[in-house]
């Protein structure tokens, strides 16, 4: 049996949503192991003088729990 559970991540990037969705895997694998799938709940960009500076991401990321199971 197999445990899975679920986060919510915040991220941004100068460059896109993709590597603001890169970033949030990045940094969310430096302590969260087993990630299985993210999924981008909001997208918004920052705008200034008609031009986007930073894009943002709220995201839910999935992961699996290690478990010892004993038989």
């Amino acid at each position: 049996m197999s445990i899975v559970k679920v986060v919510e991540v915040m991220a941004n990037s100068t460059k896109s949503w993709e590597d603001a969705t890169q970033i949030a895997v990045k940094h969310a694998a430096k302590t969260l192991h087993n990630i299985k799938s993210v999924w981008i709940q909001d997208q918004s960009a920052i705008v200034t003088e008609n031009k986007i500076i930073e894009y943002r991401i709220t995201a839910k990321m999935s992961f699996e729990l290690d478990l010892n199971e004993k038989k």
